[in-house]
């Protein structure tokens, strides 16, 4: 037990004890003298390690971890450094950080200051490259059924390439071989910083142009590069680049390195071409072979129309050999022509004779005593028939006494009735006309007198 009046023994007020002659250092102290410590001890250092909790703040400078199976430290990288980081920093990579080793009094912590991060050798590169493939196919990036089929005979195609170097000049004169066409060249970077991003930003740019717009829409587009190690075609493997090539609206031929490189950008593609030559060569068929192609095509054409004449015309000439002659078609025709004929002679021959005796009988019977004696006859009849129109004749009438009553309008006047009612009359006797008018209603009616009874005025 210890006792409470001794030395050792813990005081409620802090009080300075025999021989210590210096005070209390305060925590920032402490904390300074580590950092000046580490600092001036350790300086600059470069770490192999395995990055975990990646993370980059909306300020632009990125927190992360280092850390191997023995040990971790953290790390920082301020905003300016971490844009130069050449790949997509993410965890799970293995990497070889640069930077000076520091404290951080916040948090009683050591930490180390990155100013430079690369992936730990090609190993570490290849096991990115397979990260990376396995996420992107796993959204289906790479699916079958993306893939657009290419145009057989584009009128317009799309680089995407560096317009400096041997791959651009390789596919213009390729394309002038085997059939020229119009190229358009969009140049990029393809190795180093910011390569992702011109490239990402060129096939967005094509798929952008309107179709009638002042520069033509590819038909077809090509993205190529020349051969180099997997860390200079590492801007074909980038995320941003991959994506933009999957949601191409147009087709498109991914030529990025040699036969024997791979990139993320040939699995997005709808076609992989080995080289930029061989993009070429897909993009567009031999021009002469074409001609060739279409010059069978009218070779082939024309023998089988020949061949078709020529079939028809030994099915007709097989035909007419089983249709009879013309002699034996006509030849019962023309006989019955013969015969009537024949018979038409005849049968005229005997009707000119029938009508010869006719004649002869009619001509016998028109003698001139016979002729007179049906004249006189006729005459008689038409005396008899003159003197019948004659006494019917209205005007004779009108002679005996009698009137023919007409109104001044026109018409006759038939009844009494009429008479009053056409008021104003027209009397036609046998020796002119006279007017009349109608003064009274109110007389009585004349009516022919009888033998025995007088005329009633």
């Amino acid at each position: 037990m210890t006792d409470p009046n001794s030395e050792d023994s813990p005081r409620l007020v802090a009080e300075a004890t025999p021989g210590d002659n210096s005070a209390p250092e305060s925590v920032g102290e402490l904390s300074n003298r580590l950092k000046r410590m580490v600092e001036g001890e350790f300086g600059r250092v470069r770490l192999r390690g395995e990055i975990s909790g990646w993370k980059r703040a909306t300020s632009g400078h990125c927190y992360l971890s280092l850390k191997d199976e023995a040990a971790v430290i953290d790390g920082v990288m301020w905003k300016g450094q971490a844009a130069l980081i050449p790949f997509a920093a993410q965890d799970g990579i293995e990497v070889i950080a640069s930077g000076k080793l520091t404290t951080y009094p916040g948090r009683s912590k050591y930490q180390i200051v990155i100013d430079r991060m690369e992936l730990a050798g090609e190993g570490a590169l290849m096991a990115l490259f397979e990260k990376l493939k396995a996420q992107l196919g796993a959204e289906g990036l790479f699916d079958q059924s993306r893939k657009k089929p290419l145009p057989f005979m584009p009128k317009v195609i799309g680089v995407v390439t560096s317009p400096t170097g041997a791959v651009i000049r390789d596919i213009l004169h390729r394309l002038a071989d085997r059939c020229p066409t119009r190229v358009i060249v969009w140049p990029v970077k393809v190795q180093g910083a910011g390569a992702a991003e011109e490239v990402a930003a060129a096939v967005r740019g094509f798929d952008a142009l309107p179709a009638d717009g002042p520069v033509p829409r590819p038909d077809l587009v090509i993205v190529a590069r020349g051969g180099g190690s997997i860390e200079d075609l590492w801007a074909f493997n980038e995320e941003i680049v991959v994506r933009a090539v999957a949601g191409y609206s147009i087709p498109i031929i991914s030529a990025v390195g040699h036969e024997t490189d791979t990139s993320l950008c040939d699995y997005a593609a709808d076609l992989r071409a080995p080289t930029p030559t061989a993009a070429a060569e897909i993009a567009v068929p031999v021009l002469a072979d074409l001609r060739l192609t279409l010059d069978a095509y009218a070779q082939r054409t024309e023998r089988c129309a020949r061949r078709y004449v020529e079939r028809g015309r030994e099915r007709v000439e097989a035909q007419a050999r089983l249709l009879p002659k013309r002699d034996a078609l006509l030849g019962p025709q023309r006989q019955r022509a013969d015969d009537a004929a024949q018979r038409l002679d005849r049968a005229l021959e005997r009707r000119v004779t029938l009508a010869r005796g006719t004649l002869d009988r009619t001509a016998g019977a028109l003698r001139p005593a016979l002729l007179t004696q049906r004249i006189a006859a006729a005459r008689q009849r038409l005396d008899q028939t003159f003197k019948l129109v004659e006494a019917l004749n209205p005007r004779h009438v009108l002679d005996r006494g009698y009137a023919w009553v007409e109104a001044r309008g026109g018409g006759v006047v038939a009844s009494a009735e009429a008479a009053k009612k056409a008021g104003a009359l027209l009397l036609h006797f046998g020796d002119g006309d006279v007017a009349a008018r109608v003064e009274g209603t109110g007389g009585k009616a004349y009516t022919r007198p009888t033998p025995d009874q007088p005329t009633l005025l």
